[in-house]
């Protein structure tokens, strides 16, 4: 049975405890229509429960859920999967800054653009590994401080070269992918361009491959073109920066 939540005109507050309540009853499929704005879907969430959202979630989407799957038909606010611990997060429309901020587990697949910061501080966390993929493109600081997991940029309908500034600033763990080449010259303190072999190709090809299931997109295209690999170049990037007594 799908559980149906008519979310208009309705704040957060009571939304989420309608959400919650029907999660404590077993239900594993809810559909929420008319979001506009409402904040903190989904989060906390833990168990098998996939959760459809018709409309524009505001910010936080999923923050610290562990399990659901969430399908959002339209736009996301800022953070989505923000410390998100497991699950998948679908934005069929683009998301707004700091996608996936340390986040430690799950994936979060945005069919279209994000904004700044994307994958901000993402992490491992024991045998977790997040994932971060984004059809479009990134704008600035893509991968900030980021500490594990894998960011993927397919960059679908883009020839140029990616030239966003303050790339993977302050990186000391995880991956950068980002397809075709990159400016270097866009490359923060901390990062670096890493070889690209059949070893890389074969570990983002799972990605690819369920990114184009979730948007019915074509997967040869993607599968077969050339990325850039972006990792640390220390695991340390700011030792220098600082004096000790």
């Amino acid at each position: 049975m799908v559980v149906h939540i008519d979310a208009a005109d309705l704040h957060y507050t009571p939304l989420n405890k309608q959400i919650r309540a029907a999660v404590r009853d077993g239900e594993t499929e809810i559909v929420i229509d008319h979001v506009l704005g409402q904040r903190f879907i989904a989060d906390g969430l833990v168990g098998e429960v996939t959760i459809t959202v018709n409309g524009v979630p505001g910010g936080d989407l999923g923050m610290l859920m562990r399990g659901p799957t969430l399908v959002v038909h339209g736009n996301a606010d800022h953070a989505p999967g923000n410390t998100m611990d497991g699950g998948t997060i679908v934005v069929h429309g683009s998301a707004g800054d700091a996608v996936a901020h340390s986040m430690r587990g799950g994936k979060v697949f945005v069919r279209d653009d994000i904004g700044y910061r994307g994958g901000i501080h993402m992490k491992e966390y024991e045998e977790k590994r997040p994932c971060l993929v984004v059809g479009g493109n990134a704008r600035s600081y893509l991968g900030e401080y980021m500490a594990g997991g894998i960011v993927l940029v397919l960059r679908m309908g883009e020839t140029g070269p990616f030239v966003e500034r303050g790339i993977a600033s302050g990186i000391h763990g995880g991956e950068v992918y980002i397809r075709g080449e990159v400016d270097e010259n866009c490359l923060a303190i901390g990062a670096k361009v890493l070889p690209f072999d059949e070893e890389h190709r074969a570990r983002i090809r799972p990605l690819i491959e369920e990114f184009c299931r979730h948007f019915g997109v074509e997967a040869a295209p993607l599968l077969g073109a050339d990325y850039t690999r972006i990792g640390p170049a220390s695991a340390r990037p700011f030792a220098g920066k600082y004096t000790w007594e």
